[in-house]
């Protein structure tokens, strides 16, 4: 609680300085802080009230004599206030004479965290800075170059170890050779095979493989598989040829693509079907023939060897003779053989169809004609 100091009258204005300061020792004593701006109106008022009946001159000399006590009070509360850190209310404040302190200097002392680790700002050299960042780049620089060298030696050393190495390189002791017959010589196929010796397997090309061994008259199937890492297995489908064509000088041995067979060993040519020409090459040529090879050639086996004469006059007109002429089957051309084969198999084998009837013309599959 604040006292509140005034005065009674003019006479004793002089004395105010000193109660005023009184009080301001006695609030800095106790923490309090004088209003000087209170005890100034306080003061104004009990002249006022005073000095009413005095003439107009002396009141205007003793407000002045007032305002001067006013002032003084109020520098006196100010020093009181400045001197415990507090300013008057509504009062001017000389920043000058604030208690001042050295941030910079206190931050740079301070530190933080449990370890007592350093918090001072960072002193930025450039040149150090520069030269740091040239070594991280060089750095940066060297190890894209190390993986892009390292990445090189293992992309050539793969290609090596996969193309050019002898651990994926095909061995001649490894081929397997499967499927050959008296007709299609299985040296044949492995002479094939063989030309892959030496490779590596990821540059040997099993569909080129396949297509050479098809290439061979009677093979009408072929796989070539490989066996890593250094074999190879092969395996092919011969039949017998579809036929023998019967010339003045002999008989050759054809398959159903018209490619001329070699025997193997002197092969029996027992149950295969004979066609006769005038000159192999211009049978081989004429389509009455080929067509002929084609439907032989997908006969079953149990019904080509019961074939004693094959007539092709055109390439409609296919005929064949099975058991010297006890059943007589006209094909016409090569279409539809399954259909045709299905029903000539029905008629023959059924009494009830064939009955005493001895010739099958199937030349119109889905209208058989029974004679």
């Amino acid at each position: 609680m604040s006292r509140r100091v005034t005065s009674s009258s003019h006479g004793r204005d002089g004395d105010t300085p000193g109660r005023i300061s009184d009080a301001a020792a006695q609030g800095q004593g106790r923490g309090r802080v004088v209003s000087g701006s209170a005890a100034g109106r306080g003061a104004s008022g009990d002249r006022d009230s005073a000095q009413s009946g005095r003439s107009t001159h002396a009141g205007r000399g003793h407000r002045r004599e007032t305002v001067k006590g006013h002032a003084a009070a109020r520098s006196v509360v100010s020093e009181a206030g400045a001197s415990i850190g507090v300013s008057e209310p509504d009062g001017f404040v000389d920043a000058r004479a604030l208690p001042s302190e050295d941030l910079v200097a206190k931050t740079l002392e301070e530190t933080t965290g449990t370890l007592g680790i350093a918090s001072r700002p960072k002193v930025v050299d450039f040149s150090a800075r520069l030269r740091e960042r040239r070594r991280a780049s060089m750095r940066t620089i060297a190890v894209r170059v190390i993986a892009i060298v390292g990445s090189i030696v293992v992309v050539c050393g793969l290609v090596w170890l996969l193309l050019f190495s002898s651990v994926f390189r095909l061995d001649a002791a490894q081929i397997t050779v499967s499927g050959g017959n008296e007709w299609v010589s299985e040296q044949r196929i492995r002479d094939i095979a063989d030309r892959q010796i030496g490779k590596s397997l990821f540059l040997v090309s099993a569909n080129e493989v396949t297509s050479q061994l098809k290439d061979i008259p009677g093979v009408t199937d072929a796989t070539a598989g490989k066996r890593f890492p250094r074999g190879m297995a092969v395996v092919v489908k011969a039949q017998k040829p579809a036929a023998m064509l019967k010339t003045s000088t002999g008989m050759t041995a054809v398959d159903g693509q018209g490619r001329v067979l070699n025997s193997v060993n002197g092969a029996s040519a027992d149950g295969i079907p004979v066609i006769e020409v005038s000159d192999v090459d211009k049978g081989l040529s004429s389509r009455a023939v080929r067509e002929s090879l084609k439907i032989l050639s997908s006969l079953p086996e149990n019904m080509r060897k019961s074939i004693t004469k094959v007539s092709a006059q055109t390439q409609d007109s296919i005929t064949t003779e099975l058991n010297g002429g006890d059943r007589v089957i006209i094909w016409g051309d090569a279409s539809q053989l399954d259909l045709k084969k299905a029903v000539v198999d029905k008629i023959i084998n059924d009494p009830t169809k064939i009955g005493d009837k001895h010739q099958v013309d199937v030349s119109a599959p889905l209208r058989p004609i029974i004679k």
